[in-house]
């Protein structure tokens, strides 16, 4: 019966045509307010359709045909933009909001500059290394599991050779050095299995269904950013839909089990949208990732906007996500990537955060928007260890256990103004509120001084601590001349764990050269505090344990990049951007050593051993990147992505090293056609693959003998990241098929995403294995293929 409803389905769907809806807002980029008037023109029709926009800068465009669509914007002494690759579907009303820029001469008719803008950050003071991206993209490109992370390894200067973790390694900096934002404030890691002081994991918690249009910044960010030096994401949630309501049910190995209601909410415009999900897996009992374990996650997203009024906009959002899994010894293979023979791990992790917008226009060309949140991110890890396994004598003893919590308030308010079309003016302060329990007792590397025949099992950290982070920051837009903009401010922050104040002076230039190339050059200055696992670590001093590592100073990073932007041809861009970091500050050991803070971030876990580090480590990062992009149109797309960069330290030893993360270069290549099918063209046949090639991780070898004698890992420390893993080759494949309705406001979508499509086995980790006393590779997940389908109405 399932069978034949299908196909029914699918050929009743090549019948007559439907038609759908696109409509949004139209506002001033710089100051944020509605305007009404403003022209919205449907291009790619035998008959010209417009309309314009309402008092609060409303538009709908009504039976507009199926498939990928083109608008042109324009107003009175404002630059005409276009918008293409809209997807109309008749299962969901296209929302596409649009900021318009004040021409530099004002005029009494309409600037004529078509364009598009998804070469363009959404942020209006970010200069350069800035890139938009949209929920299409997530949703679309082969091998990115519906996950941000993913999507943003495929742009010049990321590279993420890791197929378990979705951790992100921005221009050769440590995936510690990322910001999270959302809704305009700092965020934990939004990620399932995430643990203390990381900012990646196996699973993503952001619902990419509940995003709209938002920021990746990989260098010399504009002042409102700080407390980062490698990278922000600067996320937001989009509202749902004011008129009708909607809904939307899907499945995929990775995202799970969805479903996600919208719909309008009071009188006043408001509106609600809210989504949930669950582990497909879970519910299958099954393992994925790498693991023969099965994971169970869940998470909820809402974002509920009340309407505005008088007192202006008022908005309720929020994600709270769980998550557990449980590796048994005598379930694990020897190739697992996270577990090991001869031992049960449990592990469980939380994490939340509900924020209440609030804005309000102050004037005609000013607003306010203050922000009060409340997060939180947590895990536990136990592992119990047997010992004797499979002899008369086997026991099993609590071998290492951890439980992190960290709780931040945090508030956030920011003032902008448009002073004319020439300036704008921004400033506000971040105040986030940190309350810092974590514990974490192992016996690894331990002696037995209690002569009970097992290492003892030390506490690292025991803490329960709250300190306070201030940011304040202010900063312009000076459009000097027609060719010439200026953006420059200040950045600064103070914690009260160390005391230390700092400033970070923040400047970008744009020049357009001709109309179809602009040349850029920034700088920044940028501080973020030592991970929080070394702060509280504990160090054995006259038989009390002390923090030694908690007035660590910030470690600091000046960012230079230059790039150059070419409109190749229409919808086509190329981009080359050339950088150096330069790091100093950085956390090492007070003795001649090896080791850098900045090499951590690459795993689960921080070393816990590190203790009474001073601040006197450096380090580059410096390269060159090319990006070539062909936007969609004429039903294809293709985007290059090509970075060459290097990435050292030094450790106290004064050696320079390659850091874990200096893979030499990265290249990516995606494409992707879809082709109408059916008399009237209304359904869509898709393909998209990508294929990336990157270095080889370098890595500290393992002292095997030394390895034997003590019956754990030792590494070669004096010759650390010397080795470097095979280079990395993954080719994923994806394609499926879209389902309008003919009669019904109804669309499916099915697809099929074979990943690692060539089985290439690409080295994990070579470890040492304390069961067969050898040094063993692991690999990473080989061939995959994951599926989904998706249902709306």
């Amino acid at each position: 019966m399932k069978k034949v409803f299908f196909l029914f389905a699918l050929f009743s769907a090549f019948g007559f045509a439907q038609t759908g809806i696109i409509k949004g807002r139209v506002i001033d980029k710089q100051s944020e307010t509605p305007l009404p008037g403003a022209t919205v023109e449907l291009l790619n029709t035998e008959v010209a359709t417009g309309v314009v926009t309402d008092e609060n800068g409303y538009y709908i465009l009504e039976d507009v045909a199926i498939g990928r669509q083109f608008i042109r914007i324009s107003f009175i002494g404002f630059e005409t933009i276009t918008i293409p690759n809209i997807v109309v579907t008749t299962g969901k009303e296209a929302v596409v909001n649009i900021n318009l820029i004040e021409s530099f001469n004002q005029l009494d008719a309409i600037i004529i500059t078509p364009e598009t803008n998804k070469d363009k950050s959404r942020n209006k003071l970010a200069t350069v290394s800035a890139r938009q991206f949209s929920l299409e993209e997530v949703n679309r490109f082969s091998g990115g599991r519906s996950d941000v992370g993913r999507l943003a390894a495929n742009f010049a200067g990321v590279s993420a050779p890791n197929d378990s973790r979705n951790d992100i390694v921005v221009r050769g900096n440590s995936p510690t050095g990322l910001l999270w934002r959302l809704e305009g404030i700092p965020i934990p890691s939004p990620n399932h299995y995430s643990t203390f002081g990381t900012t990646g994991g196996p699973v993503s918690a952001l619902n990419t269904n509940m995003l709209k249009n938002s920021d990746f910044l990989t260098s010399a960010f504009p002042s409102e950013y700080g407390n980062a030096l490698g990278g922000v994401f600067d996320l937001g949630f989009r509202k749902g839909n004011k008129d009708t309501y909607e809904f939307t049910a899907q499945t995929g190995i990775f995202t799970g089990v969805e479903a996600m209601a919208e719909g309008p909410l009071g009188k006043k415009n408001g509106s609600f949208l809210v989504a949930a999900r669950y582990s497909l897996v879970g519910l299958l009992g099954v393992g994925a990732g790498g693991t023969a374990a099965t994971p169970n996650y869940s998470d909820i997203s809402f974002n509920i906007d009340f309407g505005s009024g008088k007192a202006g906009n008022l908005s309720l959002f929020g994600i709270i996500g769980d998550s557990d899994i449980e590796f048994l010894g005598d379930d694990i293979d020897e190739d697992d990537l996270f577990a090991a023979e001869d031992e049960n791990t449990f592990v469980t992790s939380g994490f939340g955060v509900v924020g209440l917008n609030h804005k309000i226009n102050i004037g005609s060309k000013s607003y306010l928007k203050s922000t009060v949140a409340v997060s939180t991110s947590s895990n536990t890890f136990e592992a119990d260890r047997f010992i004797d396994k499979d002899t008369p004598q086997e026991r099993i003893i609590r071998y290492t256990e951890a439980d992190d919590t960290q709780n931040r308030f945090t508030f956030s308010t920011l003032f902008n103004s448009k002073i004319n079309r020439k300036t704008t003016f921004r400033a506000g302060v971040l105040y986030e509120s940190f309350g810092i329990e974590s514990l974490l007792r192992d016996r690894e590397e331990q002696a037995d001084t209690n002569n009970d025949g097992d290492p003892d099992l030390f506490t690292f950290r025991d803490t329960d601590e709250t300190f306070n982070l201030i940011q304040p920051y202010f900063q312009g837009q000076f459009r000097l001349t027609e060719k010439l903009t200026l953006n420059a401010g200040l950045h600064s922050q103070y914690s009260d764990l160390n005391e230390q104040f700092v400033v970070e002076p923040r400047a970008g230039v744009n020049y357009k050269i001709s109309p179809k190339g602009t040349l850029s050059v920034g700088y920044g200055l940028h501080y973020q505090n030592a991970p929080l696992p070394l702060l509280f670590l504990n160090e054995e001093v006259n038989g009390q344990a002390v923090q030694t590592n908690r007035e660590l100073d910030f470690v600091k990073s000046n960012h230079y990049v230059i790039g150059y932007d070419l409109k190749i041809a229409d919808n086509w861009r190329g981009k080359l951007e050339v950088y150096y970091q330069d790091i100093s500050n950085a956390a090492v050991e007070a003795f001649p050593s090896s080791y850098s803070s900045l090499t951590e971030g690459t795993d689960f876990e921080f070393d816990n051993d590190r203790v009474s580090l001073v601040n006197e480590g450096t380090g580059f990062n410096q390269g060159i990147e090319l990006t070539v992009e062909k936007f969609f149109s004429d039903g294809y797309y293709g985007l290059l992505t090509t970075s060459i960069f290097e990435s050292k330290y030094e450790g106290s030893d004064g050696i320079e090293r390659n850091t874990p993360f200096n893979n030499g270069y990265v290249v990516n290549l995606l494409a992707g056609r879809e082709f109408d099918i059916g008399k009237s063209g209304r359904n869509q046949l898709f393909f998209d693959t990508r294929i990336s090639f990157a270095g080889g991780r370098y890595f500290t070898p393992v002292d095997l003998q030394a390895s034997q004698q003590a019956g754990f890992e030792i590494l070669q420390e004096d010759i650390a990241f010397s080795q470097q893993y095979d280079d990395y080759f993954r080719w994923d494949f994806k394609f499926g098929l879209k389902i309008n309705s003919k009669s019904k406001k109804v669309s499916h979508q099915f697809y099929l995403d074979i990943q690692n499509l060539t089985n290439n086995e690409n080295v994990f980790v070579r470890r040492f294995n304390r069961l067969t006393n050898e040094v063993n590779q692991v690999d990473q997940i080989g061939f995959f293929p994951d599926f989904g389908y998706r249902f709306q109405f």
